[in-house]
Parts: structure tokens; sequence; C-alpha cells
């Protein structure tokens, strides 16, 4: 059982491109910083500079907006053209009033404008972009595990996080979009309880609590500690990807 957790923000790294090596970055500043790698310690990081190495960015002034999207900015008031960035992210809207658009990303998650972002995306020329979730945020953090796991010759898991509101809750919390050499979910029932009562319904956000974790040190704004090591922790559930986090439709009782 784990009675310890260390959270360390790894510090100095550059304000990441498209085209980056995350994995050399991330190597690099942890030397920097004499971080060692141990096994079993796991990288957490946000998805924006995860999305910037990919080159997930759109310049809005190439975006021709759609009647769709001419109609639904009107009734929220946004920009056509970032409307259409979001709609083209999604499968459905979910619901929307002023200034508003919850979504179903084309990846399953329901979150506000499909994760299409404009914070901390300010570039140098002075052209407005957003910047949208990366393609397969399970295939990104399995390569990364790879070259990391190569390069320090042992065994890490990592994290890709954002940042989701809750429906019935304010605020924002860090959850995961994607993982590696890790279980985003950990199900214990029919595992006994402290009295020896079976378990029936605890299945674990493993993953999701990760990422909230580390979400302490990356904050929400100006912070610039996008990439956390976190150590300590243990599990023995096997491997499973963020992708299986999304509950089907046909348990959903809210949509």
């Amino acid at each position: 059982m784990t009675t310890r957790l260390e959270l360390i923000a790894i510090p100095g790294l550059p304000m990441v491109q498209a085209g980056d090596d995350l994995a050399l970055l991330l190597a690099d500043g942890m030397a920097r910083a004499g971080l060692t790698p141990r096994d079993g310690d796991v990288l957490v990081l946000a998805q924006k500079i995860v999305s910037k190495a990919e080159g997930r960015s759109v310049v809005l002034a190439d975006v021709t907006p759609s009647p769709e999207a001419e109609r639904l900015a009107a009734e929220i008031g946004k920009d056509p053209r970032l409307v259409q960035v979001v709609l083209s992210e999604s499968t459905r809207v979910v619901r929307s009033r002023p200034n508003l658009m919850i979504m179903q990303h084309r990846l399953g998650f329901v979150m506000a404008n499909a994760g299409v972002d404009q914070s901390n995306v300010a570039p140098a020329d002075g052209v407005a972009r957003a910047l949208l979730l990366p393609l397969d945020p399970d295939g990104t953090a399995e390569r990364l595990l790879d070259a990391l796991s190569a390069k320090f010759g042992v065994r890490l898991g990592v994290v890709i996080s954002d940042s989701f509101g809750r429906p019935w809750r304010r605020g924002t919390v860090g959850v995961a979009i994607g993982c590696a050499g890790l279980p985003s979910l950990i199900d214990l029932r029919g595992q006994p309880d402290l009295f020896g009562r079976t378990l029936e319904v605890s299945i674990i956000g493993f993953a999701d609590e990760i990422a909230a974790a580390a979400s302490l040190l990356q904050g929400q704004a100006a912070e610039g500690q996008p990439a956390v090591l976190l150590r300590g922790l243990t599990w023995s559930a096997p491997e499973m990807p963020v992708a299986e986090v999304v509950r089907p439709m046909g348990e959903d009782l809210f949509r």
C-alpha cells in the first residue's frame, strides 16, 4: 500500500513548438533538475504541450464557418470561426448557452468547447489561433513511454492531462485524456472492503486521480509547469488506456 507520494514539477521547460521532441525536452529538463526517473514513476503532461508539439493549432483566419456555425455563434455570442473549429472536433452539441458550448468530442469526452482552447497559446506573430486536443492521446502517451523508458532503462507511466468542468460542481479539475504504462481504471468489484463486505460498484478512476494530483502543481493560468513527476505510487491492475474510461451510451443516465 502506498503511504507517501511525491509530486515534482519539472522546472525550466522551454515554450514548446510544433515538431519538438517532447521526450528529449523532458529528459533534458529532468537532467537539469537532478531528477533520475525510477521504476514506477509517472510523468503527467499538460495537454497543451502535447498538442503544441503535434502542431494541433488552427489559424482562425483560415477557417470558413458553415451555416450551422454561423447560427450557433449568433446564439451564444462567439466568433463563428472558433465555433466552426469546435464543431469540426465534435460529434454533437450536448448543451449550449451564451459564451459556452458543451460538446461530445470525437474521442468521446464530454467537455466545454470540445477542448478547443485559446489560453496560453499566444503567438509571437500576433495571428489568432486555437489549439485542439491531440489526435490520439493514448497513442501519444504510449510513444512517449517507449522513448523515455528506453532512454532511462526504467518502466514509467505517462498521463496526458487536461482541465474539465463538472456538471454538478463549480470549478475545473485535472483529468486524464491519455495514458500508457498504467491502468486508467482499477476495478475493485468483487473484492472485500475493510469489514469483509464484497464491493459491488467500486471502480477507481486511477489516471484521473493522478491527473488531478499533478494539476495542483501544473495550475490553470500562468504557472508554466506543464510537466510533473509523481513518485511513490504503486498498482497491480493491468494497463488500460483512457479510451476505456468513456462511459458507453447505454450506461449513461444523463444524455
